[in-house]
């Protein structure tokens, strides 16, 4: 019999936290009991879960007492105050923000790719950035293959990836477009920073701050998990992240080299037989992923598989996942349940 366990939700009324208590519920995992952790001013409501009430109680670290799992996904600064005191006191902690992913003590997992890393944990696992995972779930295959020796990536993001806000910014954006009215921006690129732009009708090449050296903190992001989640610090990575008027589902175009030549007939073969990976290529019938069809879908759908016309090692692949679900809770759920099925729980 599966033991049952105590579960915590940290940040469950955002848009990753209503996702995760939706996999909860729909992979069946075995909770013995569940609370719902905020901050004292959400403490007190009610929320539903699974046909039932709840009342949300205070994040504090007493309230980790008890609890077997603690999925965090409200923001970083939560994290790094509360994700220790829940480790502290026995919980294992799947943390959705960005805060531990580059700690050399805290796995960073994406399961079908390295799960092996879960058995290293000291309490705390982190979950890599949304757009990190779907390509690592679609390049891992052809590595173990191929070989991996370079990635160029360019993401066509969804506002989904902003949180709730972002969505109700963009739907708001794009009445008053229609209605000829004044629109007005306070999210994106990013919250904290000094300039906003509208989203609707538009595509903006920033997703979070600029840093130091020209690239933006998601695309640093993608560029750093990638090289820890493959254990690959050699390999050559560069991304540019692009925020799209999609609501859910980020899209990827890579470009990526083999160490060993390939076809795309074999990388067809591999992706085929890649756990939660869908191949979704057919230029015949018009056949390729698009975030429309993947929202709501738990696998990353990949497509548009061409030979580089001028280096035989060089492919170019289209990538599209949604992001809440495998880029973020269904990932986190799926961790879970690999510490459970592994004994780590």
């Amino acid at each position: 019999m599966t033991k049952q366990l105590t579960v915590a939700v940290v940040g469950a009324t955002g848009a990753v936290g209503t996702k995760m208590m939706e996999q909860l519920i729909k992979r069946n995992f075995p909770i013995g009991d569940i609370k719902f952790l905020a901050s004292a001013r959400s403490a007190g409501k009610p929320i539903e879960f699974n046909g039932e009430t709840y009342t949300i109680e205070e994040a504090t670290p007493e309230a980790f007492e008890g609890v077997n799992v603690a999925l965090f996904s409200a923001g970083g600064s939560v994290s790094a105050v509360l994700a220790p005191e829940a480790a502290k006191r026995g919980a294992v902690v799947i943390d959705n923000t960005s805060h531990f992913r580059m700690d050399p003590d805290v796995p960073l997992v994406v399961p079908e790719v390295n799960r092996g890393d879960l058995a290293k944990h000291k309490g705390i696992i982190a979950n890599p950035n949304c757009s990190t995972i779907q390509m690592m779930a679609a390049l891992e295959p052809i590595r173990q293959a191929f070989g991996l020796t370079k990635i160029i990536v360019s993401t066509y993001q969804a506002v989904s990836g902003a949180g709730v806000s972002a969505i109700q910014e963009l739907k708001a954006q794009s009445a008053n477009w229609d209605a000829g009215k004044d629109v007005e921006a306070n999210i994106l690129p990013s919250g904290s920073d000094k300039r906003h732009y509208p989203i609707a009708r538009n595509v903006i090449p920033q997703i979070d701050k600029f840093t130091d050296n020209g690239f933006t903190y998601e695309e640093m992001k993608m560029i750093n998990e990638t090289k820890k989640i493959m254990h690959s610090p050699e390999l050559k990575v560069a991304a540019t992240c692009v925020r799209v008027p999609v609501v859910s589902g980020h899209s990827e175009s890579v470009y990526l080299e083999v160490e060993k030549e390939a076809t795309v007939q074999e990388i067809f073969e591999v992706l085929r037989n890649a756990p939660g990976v869908v191949l979704q290529d057919d230029i015949a019938t018009q056949t390729y992923p698009m975030p429309i069809y993947a929202e709501g879908e738990d696998a990353t759908f990949v497509g548009r598989i061409r030979q580089d016309l001028d280096n035989k090692k060089g492919f170019h692949i289209w990538i599209v996942s949604d992001n809440l679900l495998k880029g973020a809770a269904l990932n986190s759920i799926q961790i879970a349940e690999a510490m459970l099925e592994d004994n780590l729980l």
